[in-house]
């Protein structure tokens, strides 16, 4: 997301050179969250009945089969932006020398686009372009964790037609082919000094790459009577692969240098899965004003955290799997809309989610922590098939205590980040045909 993304968002890195003898890779999604924001209404809901809502093509995101309640022709865009809180504050017990590397996330744009049409009584086709999936974590150069990571970044932009069926009065089927361009970068610093008995600048590592991954999401919205609607939605697993040569610089130490050499840097592989999520949504009318929501979700981020490789300058060119004890989330959220007037709707949710990691495996590189939403927005009707929507969300992270340590040397890097929260302000109109 984000996700991570919760997500995020939810994203993968490459940590930095183990201090003085060893180098690591491994992967994660800063702040461990799925990004359910993606500048639609439903921003204002924290994700509640997010799967059994059909009010404009956005639906599509979260249960394809949605865009077979819309009437005519309808096209949403969006937009939003995350601004973040996240800082890390050193204990006493930190071994590592520089700063506390800043806000490591100031802000991220994002845009959406979704289009349904009716193509008869039962049928419709829709298109959305949107990025739920990923956040970026940038730190100062100098800070104390430079070593673990300086910058990362994880972008997943979808593109997914859609086609959905209405095979009764109550049930509905849908399905979109999802198509993922994503784009990753990592930096870090790489430590030069061996054993503390010299005095060398820090190196330098840069990666990045872009790839394609494919995946499909399919769900189904069943109406229990005229004022009750269910939904259920899944989301397939998409497998990413970045391959590209990183570039390594300003390297003064000779063993380093082998290590790099063992690990056939010029050909540096990555694997990351996005993960699998099922949701379950309701919606219920409790009167002409009232309308109550829920969602119940799970995410597979055990699967995410698997994949890795380490290579140590004393292991002789072996590697080995690394695994991140990543496990899987679930989501929960409750939240209502209540129509004011017959052209202003106000929304408003409550969400949690569940951290991807325990407390002992959380490091600076990988800030997870369970996740409290609140959130709040407004739908107003400006004339006949125009309707323009604001919303905010408050994604609460909290305090988080990191305690890192480097397997060779023993050194710790050991603090915490406070208060740490996403602000995410979206907004859009819908125009209906």
């Amino acid at each position: 997301m984000l996700n991570h993304s919760p997500h995020a968002f939810y994203r993968r890195y490459l940590p930095a050179l183990a201090y003085g003898l060893g180098l690591s890779m491994s992967n994660t999604w800063a702040g461990g969250i799925l990004i359910y924001e993606a500048g639609q209404e439903g921003n204002g809901l924290a994700n509640a009945g997010a799967a059994a809502l059909a009010s404009d093509p956005s639906v599509l995101m979260s249960n394809p089969a949605g865009i077979a309640q819309l009437r005519g022709t309808q096209i949403s865009a969006n937009a939003q932006v995350i601004l973040g809180d996240i800082r890390f504050s050193r204990d006493s017990n930190n071994q590592f020398a520089g700063n506390e590397g800043g806000n490591s996330l100031q802000y991220l744009p994002g845009a959406s686009l979704f289009i349904s049409h009716q193509l008869d009584e039962r049928a419709a086709i829709g298109f959305g372009m949107y990025g739920n999936f990923g956040l970026a974590l940038d730190y100062d150069d100098d800070w104390a964790g430079r070593y673990f990571t300086q910058e990362a970044a994880v972008i997943g932009v979808s593109l997914q037609p859609t086609f959905a069926y209405q095979f009764t009065d109550d049930l509905s089927v849908g399905v979109g082919p999802r198509f993922m361009y994503a784009y990753y970068r990592t930096e870090m610093a790489i430590n030069n000094n061996l054993l503390g008995v010299t005095d060398r600048p820090d190196g330098q590592l840069e990666y990045k790459d872009t790839d394609w991954g494919t995946g499909v999401n399919v769900g189904l919205l069943y109406k229990l009577g005229e004022r009750t609607r269910i939904g259920l939605a899944h989301t397939s697993k998409i497998d990413l692969e970045f391959k590209d040569s990183p570039h390594v610089s300003n390297i003064s130490n000779p063993l380093l240098s082998a290590a790099l050499n063992r690990l056939d840097v010029d050909s540096l592989e990555l694997d990351m899965a996005v993960p699998q999520t099922v949701l379950l949504s309701v919606a219920h009318q409790l009167d002409e004003q009232w309308t109550l929501l829920g969602s119940l979700g799970w995410q597979d981020w055990s699967e995410f955290g698997e994949i890795g490789v380490e290579v140590d300058t004393n292991a002789a060119g072996t590697s080995r799997t690394v695994e991140r004890r990543y496990k899987d989330t679930w989501h929960a959220s409750l939240g209502a809309q209540y129509q004011v007037t017959p052209k202003l709707r106000w929304n408003m949710g409550v969400g949690y989610d569940s951290s991807a990691v325990d407390d002992k495996d959380r490091t600076v590189d990988n800030p997870m922590n369970e996740t409290w939403r609140l959130a709040t927005g407004f739908n107003y009707q400006v004339e006949e098939g125009l309707d323009i929507h604001l919303a905010y969300t408050l994604v609460w992270l909290g305090d988080m205590d990191v305690e890192q340590t480097k397997a060779r040397s023993g050194n710790s890097l050991s603090g915490s980040y406070r208060n740490a929260a996403l602000h995410i302000v979206g907004g859009g109109a819908t125009w209906r045909f």
